[in-house]
This record gives structure tokens, C-alpha cells and sequence, in this order.
């Protein structure tokens, strides 16, 4: 008497493939994370079209993952034969490598609630607003941001621009603050540099 558990072979390619969904559900908050680890604004706008296709992925993660999880508990079959007793089961097809893929596909699925953590402080622009004569301030309405990484992408952009006295980008409201002085730089010049992130200016209010 053996018992047969029932298309174990396949648990190995099922589990790659909710790995790799989980992980372009995410491209979209990790790619602006390497893009300011690499300095390179364009890794993020490579992978930004992927935005509005993130809920249909994390539900073919989770699909594939519930799939995986039912091959794997599933009760054993009885099959009578005068076979040897089998060998033990390949790592890939082991409940631990299973563990490891849900562990790894919940972390890639949620990690836009913790992407604050990676983007660097920016500093501080070095001059004082209340000093500058020929100020400005203009709320740039931006679509595409996902997370607070993507307010980090955006924020780094937004300073390199010579003249730019203080910024604050938010996700949630769709927007960036940005105060700059115009004997610098002007919209327009803030404008391509936000954008430079992958993320499109949708209108400027002065």
C-alpha cells in the first residue's frame, strides 16, 4: 500500500507563478524605490503602465496561491502496488517551499504600506523662503502615485531643480506643493522633472 499525493510535481511551477504575479502587482511602489537606490528615473516610468492592472494581479496571486495550497493539503490518495516506499519529496515541493512563496507574496502584495520606510531623507533646501522676494508657489496635480514611495520619487526629482525652495508631495491627495523662485527656474521646468518619475502632471494651480 502507497499513498500518492496527486500532482505534486506541479506545486514547484504553481508557486513560481504566484511569486511572479505578487511581484508585478508591486512593480508599480518597488520600481520607484530602486529608482532612487539607483538614481535612474527611468526604472519607474518602464514599469508605471502596470498601475491600474495591480488589483487584477494580487487576485491572480492569491488565486494561484489558494490553488497551490489545495494541492497540497489535499487528503492523500491510496493507491495498492508493490512499489518501493518514495523517496522523500523535492524541496520545491515541500509545504516549507510553499510557506516561503506566501511569506514572500504577502510581502510583495502589501508593500506599498511599508515603502516609506526605503526612500532616503532628502535635505532640506539650504534657502530660508521668507528671504526670497521673487517667490512662487504652484500645486501640481499629479496622476499615477500609488504610494508614499511615490512621493519620495517625485520629491527627489522636484529638488534637483535649481531654485526650488520646499516641496510636499502626497499620494493620497494627488498633488505636490512646490515653492521655488522665479528668477530660477518656472512651471514648466518643475513640471518635465516631475514627470522625468514616470508620472504625468495633469494641471498646475497657481
Amino acid at each position: 500500500m502507497v499513498r500518492k499525493q496527486y500532482n505534486q510535481k506541479s506545486l514547484g511551477t504553481i508557486s513560481g507563478a504566484s511569486v511572479l504575479s505578487a511581484f508585478a502587482a508591486s512593480l508599480c511602489c518597488i520600481t520607484p524605490v530602486f529608482a532612487l537606490l539607483a538614481g535612474s528615473s527611468s526604472i519607474a516610468t518602464n514599469f508605471s503602465w502596470i498601475e491600474p492592472a495591480r488589483p487584477y494581479l494580487m487576485g491572480l496571486s492569491i488565486a494561484v496561491l489558494g490553488f497551490a495550497w489545495y494541492l497540497k493539503l489535499r487528503p492523500l490518495i491510496e493507491v495498492d502496488c508493490n512499489c518501493k516506499t518514495p523517496r522523500k519529496a523535492p524541496f520545491l515541493q515541500s509545504g516549507t517551499f510553499l510557506g516561503l512563496v506566501t511569506i514572500f507574496a504577502v510581502l510583495m502584495m502589501t508593500f506599498p504600506l511599508y515603502a516609506k520606510v526605503f526612500p532616503p531623507k532628502l535635505a532640506a533646501p539650504s534657502v530660508t523662503i521668507a528671504a526670497v522676494k521673487d517667490k512662487q508657489q504652484v500645486k501640481f496635480l499629479i496622476e499615477g502615485m500609488t504610494c508614499e514611495a511615490c512621493e519620495g520619487h517625485v520629491n527627489n526629482e522636484v529638488s534637483k531643480v535649481p531654485g526650488v525652495l520646499a516641496y510636499q508631495t502626497s499620494y493620497a491627495s494627488e498633488n505636490s506643493v512646490v515653492s521655488f523662485d522665479q528668477t530660477k527656474t518656472d512651471i514648466k521646468t518643475i513640471e518635465a522633472a516631475i514627470e522625468k518619475t514616470g508620472y504625468r502632471v495633469i494641471k498646475s494651480i497657481q
